[in-house]
């Protein structure tokens, strides 16, 4: 099939963006009902996250039919065109039920299973990252910027990210957590989609996180990869479909990072 527009298909994506936030916003800092999602781990839901992920659903049907849909709430529509839109509506749930605005809105458009665009929105900050094949950029107030991020920073002076410490469960992902750690100068906790997007515009150096599932990270790959950054598994694997990821600003520094936590 030809190649696929992808300024079209970037500008559709921040049209998704702006539309889940009107659903969204009014949920914010409001006294609403939060619902848990069966399973292992407490993962809290709110019709906050619902309606986001219906009004993107519906734009997309309506304006690419063919098209498949992986969402977080409502499951995957599977694709006729090689091209699939990945949907969190609210990344970070546990942040938008406390009220605290590192939460976001993702939104990733894969080819044949790569991700090659994505975007974070944060409504209610007004800032938004995005990425496609031909870069990354940001845009607050008005004002957009390309994005890249700061390379030859070496470990032992990175400035280091991630969620938060209880999500490293076993053993052998806390020792992972904590040599990185102590091998870097500064971490930082609490960011979720939001650490990824500021490795992205040059302010940290790694970021790190487990258990991802694809919506988590997807989208943000084409705006990692955009300004300049390596995104991968924990044992050098496409990150598209999840699982342990770590991200760096530069090549040279993702291969330090990875010989401090791969086992000789």
């Amino acid at each position: 099939m030809p190649t696929p527009d992808w300024t079209e298909l970037t500008r559709f994506a921040l049209e998704l963006a702006e539309a889940s936030a009107k659903e969204i916003m009014p949920h914010f800092r409001n006294d609403i009902p939060v619902d848990v999602k069966a399973g292992v781990v407490w993962d809290p839901v709110t019709e906050g996250d619902r309606a986001g992920e219906r009004v993107m659903r519906a734009m997309i049907e309506e304006r690419f039919p063919d098209h498949g849909i992986h969402g977080e709430e409502y499951g995957t529509k599977p694709s006729r065109s090689g091209l699939t839109w990945v949907l969190d509506p609210v990344d970070g749930t546990r942040a938008f039920i406390s009220g605290m605005p590192t939460w976001a809105t993702l939104i990733g458009l894969n080819f044949e299973g790569r991700p090659k665009v994505g975007v974070m929105n944060q409504p209610f900050v007004g800032e938004t990252f995005y990425g496609n094949p031909d870069g990354a950029w940001s845009r607050y107030r008005g004002a957009e910027r390309k994005l890249a991020t700061r390379a030859g920073r070496p470990l032992a002076e990175a400035t280091f990210t991630t969620t938060a410490p209880e999500l490293y469960r076993s053993e052998a992902e806390k020792a992972v957590f904590n040599k990185l750690r102590l091998a870097t100068q500064l971490t930082r906790y609490g960011g979720d989609a939001y650490f990824f997007c500021v490795l992205a515009a040059g302010q940290v150096d790694l970021a790190l996180d487990a258990h991802l599932q694809p919506y988590d990270i997807a989208p943000l790959i084409p705006i990692i990869e955009g300004a300049g950054g390596v995104v991968t598994t924990w044992d050098r694997g496409e990150a598209a479909q999840g699982g342990n990821v770590i991200a760096a600003g530069s090549r040279a520094l993702h291969e330090e990072a990875l010989a401090v936590i791969t086992p000789a």
